[in-house]
């Protein structure tokens, strides 16, 4: 474990400032906004957040900030009085990505084995307020992951489940699995299955997805973490946070993603992926395609790429629009926004067009793969017309 450097807050200023001993052989884990310099860097891109979009990342959004926050008040402790800082030394070891923090501030140990029937029925009574006896086991088992959904962090060895934040036992694998939320449709876990399964056909980068099926005939979909190989750990750092930019506010375009493949990576492997990425979302009709659904990940060199794909799902975004524009179009990107920014990006026209050929046949087989993963009849024709649409339009 190798120490980064320190983070400190002064009434209302947060300060970072690499060790010494870092800057010997520094990693740029953050080019754009905290580069490896000497000296304190103060916070004060207020507008993007309360701290660098570095450490950001190590923060839960959505569904394990309603788990932190709601542990907090069972312990008595208004969540308004917890700073920033309270929260990573909280997340301690248990965060997504490499980055840890310490001192850590200990909680609830609950690493015995567990049924995923159990976790989901505990996750939607937290979601309607029942909260007394069953926070400490999701605390442990979903209380750092992104993004809006109840999921929980397990260790998996076949059929067998346990927590999953930290070390795993020889033969378990470091997978997310993911509970449907009061809006989501009925069969949540079989459709982004049947996302994954269509992604992978078009040639998407996409780790390991499985479908985890209860005694009750439940499906939860789960996907192996790429953050993570063995027990090894790799720093992830979101799009968005990159360039500080806010996901909750559409601003970006994905001209702007292609930007920074081309300055972060430099690998045209990367540029195309990303693209291919951008079709799908258009295509599958995936507008949930803020800049922290897009990551990039750094190997043991330093070296980065662009991470592979996750949350892809069918999500109507925003206003009904992408929530990363194409060109300036978030509503109906067609074939000629398209064609353009892949081209302004520096693709060829003949890369273009057989990328986009290449999807289009994936998605085109969306029957096939809502019947692969066993869908309600319902969710299967409603996604169908909505796709039918996307193709028409290229």
């Amino acid at each position: 474990m190798q120490t980064v450097g320190q983070l400190a807050e002064k009434g209302s200023c947060l300060f970072f400032e690499y060790d010494l001993g870092f800057l010997h052989k520094p990693l740029w884990l953050s080019p754009f906004k905290l580069p490896p310099e000497p000296g304190l860097h103060e916070h004060t891109d207020h507008a993007f957040g309360p701290i660098f979009g570095l450490f950001d990342d190590s923060l839960p959004d959505g569904w394990g900030l309603l788990l932190m926050d709601r542990f907090f008040r069972k312990k008595g402790i208004d969540p308004a009085r917890i700073s920033v800082l309270d929260r990573l030394a909280f997340l301690g070891n248990d965060t997504m990505g490499a980055l840890t923090y310490q001192p850590a501030a200990p909680i609830i140990k609950n690493d015995v084995p567990f049924d995923l029937q159990g976790l989901a029925e505990e996750s939607r009574q937290v979601l309607i307020g029942k909260t007394n006896t069953v926070l400490p086991r999701l605390m442990r088992a979903g209380g750092s992951p992104a993004g809006a959904r109840p999921k929980v962090l397990v260790g998996v060895h076949g059929d067998i489940l346990i927590s999953g934040e930290t070390d795993l036992p020889s033969g378990f694998e470091h997978w997310i699995v993911k509970f449907a939320a009061v809006n989501d449709f009925k069969d949540s876990g079989p459709l982004e299955y049947a996302y994954s399964l269509m992604a992978r056909e078009a040639g998407i980068r996409m780790p390991k997805t499985r479908l985890f099926e209860t005694v009750d005939g439940q499906s939860f979909f789960g996907v192996k973490r790429f953050d993570r190989k063995n027990n090894h750990r790799f720093h992830v750092h979101t799009f968005g946070n990159l360039i500080h930019a806010n996901f909750r506010i559409p601003c970006s375009d994905y001209e702007d993603l292609f930007k920074i493949i081309n300055v972060l990576t430099r690998n045209n492997q990367d540029l195309l992926a990303g693209f291919r990425m951008m079709l799908f979302n258009i295509l599958a009709h995936n507008r949930d395609d803020h800049v922290k659904n897009f990551s990039f990940i750094m190997n043991d060199d330093g070296e980065w790429n662009l991470a592979p794909a996750y949350d892809l799902t069918y999500a109507p975004g925003p206003g009904g629009e992408h929530s990363m524009t194409v060109l300036g179009e978030g509503r109906y990107p067609g074939q000629e926004e398209v064609l353009q920014v892949g081209v302004r990006a520096g693709l060829t026209r003949k890369d273009v067009t057989q990328v986009l050929d290449e999807v289009c046949a994936a998605v085109s087989r969306w029957n096939f793969h809502a019947a692969q993963a066993d869908l309600l009849p319902r969710t299967r024709s409603f996604i169908a017309s909505a796709i039918k649409d996307n193709l028409n339009r290229m």
